[in-house]
């Protein structure tokens, strides 16, 4: 009977306290959500340019067969371009997976009894997306009912493709590098910024704080100011160290790091801001744990940094656009990989950045000089 007694105790705090039980139902129904799509398996929905410049017969068969695959298992999705290097500029700037050029001499080199040619330039920096590319192409050549091979030597009357990757080839663990660090951005903010902060509630630390003429402008930017910096140099022995296990190197060099270091300090500096924002009034440790585990699933998995975004369904898409760890994953790969310059990723800087902001103004709402 003692021991009724105290089970019937602790029931009653759950009781008073149902968010608990709540979130031990809630929280893998949302795991089970986000993990099992943003894990399909098979790749879909990965944009593919084309530039088809032959109106033969088998230019025009080969655009049906892709069609067929983009309506069919929906592996690509087609973005007709007229100009070569505008479709090859969307490669290099992510816009599409690869650019698939029909030269105009393919269909009539085939009815002369020659080689046709295709050009197919990828994103090998996600090799996985553009090896499914490849074979969706060769898919398509080969219903075109005509020999083909895919290297030399060449048979007469058949069409040949010539994949192109139009950058270092990364190997898969090099891929997971921008992945790793926004990760260790996440971690970071955590350990460094909104968790001392509520461990010091909880340890009674913040009421010394009260009793100093300190505004709570300087503690928030003081606490937010040690985070910031040492989540920065944390994530940045990790970008180094990730390299160097896996044989990696920054593709532009010495301007490029400068430029994911920026990267960092602002997706570090945004993430921090958030967490302050969600967990700043918390007033247990239990609770930061508990919310950590969950942020980083639904945010972390569908940033792109293992999966490509393409083939996630339409609402996780949509979800994913206004992620922060998606714009922080991407830049960083393009700028690791790919050398791209400042225009590549203005786009993901300019949402960080404007994250960034919004995430402090709505910390210094949020944080009270008091108990």
């Amino acid at each position: 009977m003692k021991a009724l007694a105290v089970m019937k105790r602790d029931l009653r705090k759950y009781q008073r306290n149902p968010v608990t039980v709540i979130t031990s139902i809630l929280m893998p129904l949302v795991y089970l959500l986000i993990l099992g799509n943003a894990f399909q398996g098979k790749l879909k929905n990965l944009p593919l340019a084309i530039v088809s410049q032959d109106q033969g017969v088998y230019g025009r068969r080969m655009m049906e067969e892709l069609q067929a695959l983009a309506v069919g298992p929906k592996t690509v999705h087609l973005v007709f371009v007229n100009d070569p290097g505008e479709a090859v500029d969307g490669v290099r700037d992510g816009k599409f997976k690869a650019a698939l050029i029909v030269p105009p001499e393919f269909s009539h080199r085939i009815n002369q009894g020659r080689v046709g040619e295709l050009g197919l330039f990828t994103d090998n920096v996600d090799s996985v997306a553009a090896a499914a590319l490849e074979g969706s192409v060769q898919q398509a050549m080969a219903a075109l009912k005509i020999p083909y091979e895919t290297a030399r030597p060449l048979k007469l009357n058949g069409a040949v493709l010539r994949p192109s990757g139009l950058f270092t080839t990364v190997d898969y663990d090099q891929s997971l590098i921008p992945g790793v660090i926004v990760m260790s951005l996440f971690m970071g903010s955590l350990t460094s910024g909104v968790f001392n902060w509520v461990m010091d509630k909880f340890m009674g630390v913040t009421e010394c704080y009260l009793v100093t003429p300190l505004s709570r402008w300087d503690i928030a930017i003081g606490m937010l100011g040690g985070g910031v910096l040492v989540t920065s140099l944390a994530a940045t022995l990790v970008l180094f160290l990730g390299l160097l296990m896996t044989g990696g190197r920054i593709a532009g060099g010495f301007p490029a790091l400068l430029t994911i270091i920026a990267i960092i300090v602002i997706s570090g500096t945004g993430l921090l801001a958030m967490m302050f924002s969600i967990l700043g009034r918390a007033g247990h440790p239990r609770l930061v744990g508990v919310l950590s585990g969950f942020l980083n699933v639904i945010l972390f998995f569908p940033s792109g940094a293992i999966y490509p975004i393409e083939s996630f369904p339409r609402w996780l898409r949509a979800f994913a656009v206004f992620n922060p760890e998606t714009h922080a994953v991407s830049a960083l790969k393009s700028i690791l990989f790919k050398g791209a310059n400042f225009a590549a990723v203005r786009g993901d800087m300019a949402f960080l950045l404007v994250f960034m902001i919004l995430m402090l103004f709505t910390a210094s709402v949020s944080f009270k000089r008091t108990l």
